[in-house]
């Protein structure tokens, strides 16, 4: 049997066959720094590493396995960039914001007269324990100061009752403020 040519036919090419393309698979690289760690974006500011927005060299293990999976930083693909682009002036103004509260709490930190703890103590004034940057912490939130334990920088616990202490505090951004803490003994009942 002989095929016979269609009159659109004449000439034509014979056709070649299409393959499947074969599928690649595009694995994310992580993008290495110049020092041979990880690069990441930060989302956060993290203490010791940056400021939220920068891109940082870290250890590939702190990477994978604190920053990424908390939150606190992102791979910085061309999307997670185009995002942090247009996202910066919103963290700036936040961050200013911020540090604008934290100037008004320094303020109000520095008017505030000596801040008084009562303690459990022994005749002599010794402390049955010791005063540290949590008690002075909890003091200072009930007086609605939002003064957090690593806030408190203090050198030694207090140990003495019926004592004046300047405690240092670094709330943060360079802020920083002092506060006299007076530790006053309550006796205990024989």
């Amino acid at each position: 049997m002989a095929k016979t040519a269609k009159k659109g036919d004449a000439g034509a090419k014979p056709t070649e066959k299409k393959l499947p393309q074969k599928k690649v698979r595009v694995r994310n690289q992580v993008k290495k720094g110049p020092h041979g760690g990880t690069l990441v974006v930060l989302v956060d500011d993290t203490p010791h590493v940056g400021k939220q927005g920068e891109v940082v060299e870290v250890k590939a293990g702190y990477a994978r396995n604190y920053l990424i999976p908390y939150g606190k930083a992102v791979a910085p693909t061309a999307e997670n960039l185009k995002t942090l682009d247009q996202y910066k002036i919103k963290v700036e103004k936040a961050r200013e914001a911020k540090i604008a509260d934290l100037k008004v709490l320094a303020e109000q930190l520095t008017r505030l007269p000596a801040v008084t703890i009562e303690a459990n103590a022994t005749e002599e004034g010794h402390l049955y324990g010791s005063i540290g940057p949590g008690e002075i912490s909890k003091t200072l939130k009930g007086k609605n100061l939002k003064v957090e334990p690593e806030m408190v920088k203090l050198e030694n616990p207090i140990k003495e009752a019926n004592t004046l202490t300047e405690v240092p505090l670094s709330l943060g951004y360079g802020i920083e403020a002092k506060i006299q803490v007076l530790v006053v003994a309550i006796q205990g009942k024989k």
